[in-house]
């Protein structure tokens, strides 16, 4: 970014933090709406039943354990590109 005088710079930043929100805005739309599709059955009641809610537990957490090992891999990957 050396090579961008300030005013650039400065939009730079902003386009990267819109895709940087608008990433995370996709990722957690795909985390709740995949986890509702695999976890919600039962529409008979307006609450989450008690195996419903532990379904929407696990899935959260495999769906943030599976987003942070990938970017562990994309940080080595590009550890090893940088040498």
């Amino acid at each position: 970014m050396e090579y961008l005088n300030q005013k650039e710079q400065e939009q730079f930043s902003q386009v990267l933090e819109a895709k940087q929100i608008k990433d995370y805005t996709n990722m957690m739309f795909n985390l709740s709406q995949g986890c509702f599709n695999d976890c919600i059955l039962d529409f008979t009641s307006s609450k989450i039943g008690e195996k419903e809610s532990a379904c929407l537990t696990r899935c959260a957490d495999k769906f943030f354990k599976h987003t942070q090992r990938v970017g562990q891999r994309f940080a080595e990957n590009n550890a090893k590109l940088m040498q």
